[in-house]
């Protein structure tokens, strides 16, 4: 498997997102780096909106890469709180560092709870191994 070692201070989603829990409580989610190889170049990201709640499992953004477009899903239940938007102009950000500068969203969690519901890093380690097949 041609992945970067997955940091293990995240939490995964099977569908590819990771989950940072943030000292102040809120989380940041991005996609994997196993993720981000499987699409290939970036080309655009629709970010959500500052502001808006969302549900577990709820589409709230897109990547789109010169291959296909995936849809992002919230993680966990919450308020969107910040996006990154220097995704707008450089979605390659993504492909260069999945896991720091390539953050998607930071959101404020409804119940932290839910975070017991999530992949640890060696759990999804697994599942991505298990998608290359």
């Amino acid at each position: 498997m041609s992945d970067k070692e997955i940091p293990g201070d995240l939490k995964f989603r099977k569908s590819h997102e990771w989950v940072r829990v943030e000292q102040d409580g809120t989380v940041t989610v991005g996609i994997s780096d196993h993720a981000q190889a499987a699409l290939g170049d970036l080309v655009y990201v629709e970010l959500p909106e500052v502001g808006s709640t969302v549900k577990a499992d709820e589409g709230v953004a897109v990547v789109e890469s010169v291959k296909a477009a995936s849809d992002i899903y919230a993680p966990l239940s919450g308020e969107i709180t910040e996006v990154n938007t220097t995704l707008s102009d450089n979605p390659e950000t993504i492909n260069e560092d999945a896991y720091g500068e390539g953050w998607i969203f930071k959101m404020k969690l409804d119940d932290k709870s839910e975070l017991d519901g999530l992949l640890t890093a060696d759990e999804y380690a697994e599942v991505a191994e298990n998608d290359d097949h």
